[in-house]
């Protein structure tokens, strides 16, 4: 087996496409890389990553068991928390997804109203408010959240 180390790659015609064998699988343009996915099809790698994401416990003293660019958690009442990045995005215009549970098997919701969606907490570019439900509406403080956030970073 042979091993290759070098510190820069560029293509005998162009330098902004990678390919092995005779199929293109990356290629970059001005701050933009693709990578190629399933079929023919290209992902945009920067648009295709979560920027921001969560495994937390969000009862008692609230706790992060694995997160990448969180820069801390905010817990503004039962069942209604805040992540707070550390790089922020953008703009507020990003979307977020949110899950929970239980342990007990009880059905869990989560929900991030959306930019603007509440007066009083609303989201930022560098933070996400969301709210934790039980089976009947009511909000709960969950054992189990994950989350992410999709958008640009700034």
């Amino acid at each position: 087996m042979s091993t290759v180390i070098l510190d820069t790659i560029t293509g005998k015609s162009t330098a902004t496409t990678i390919t092995i064998g005779s199929t293109p699988v990356v290629s970059a343009s001005a701050n933009s890389m693709t990578i190629r996915g399933e079929g023919t099809a290209q992902t945009s790698i920067q648009q295709g990553l979560a920027k921001v994401w969560i495994n937390m416990d969000g009862t008692g003293t609230i706790a992060t068991r694995d997160s990448f660019n969180i820069a801390s958690i905010t817990d503004n009442a039962t069942g209604v928390h805040q992540n707070n990045s550390t790089n922020a995005l953008a703009s507020d215009n990003f979307t977020c997804v949110y899950n929970t549970g239980n342990g007990s098997g009880a059905s869990n919701d989560a929900t991030n109203p959306g930019t603007g969606a509440s007066a009083s907490h609303p989201n930022t570019a560098s933070q996400a408010v969301f709210e934790t439900f039980d089976e009947n509406g009511s909000n709960v403080d969950r054992e189990y959240v994950g989350g992410s956030w999709h958008g640009d970073l700034a």
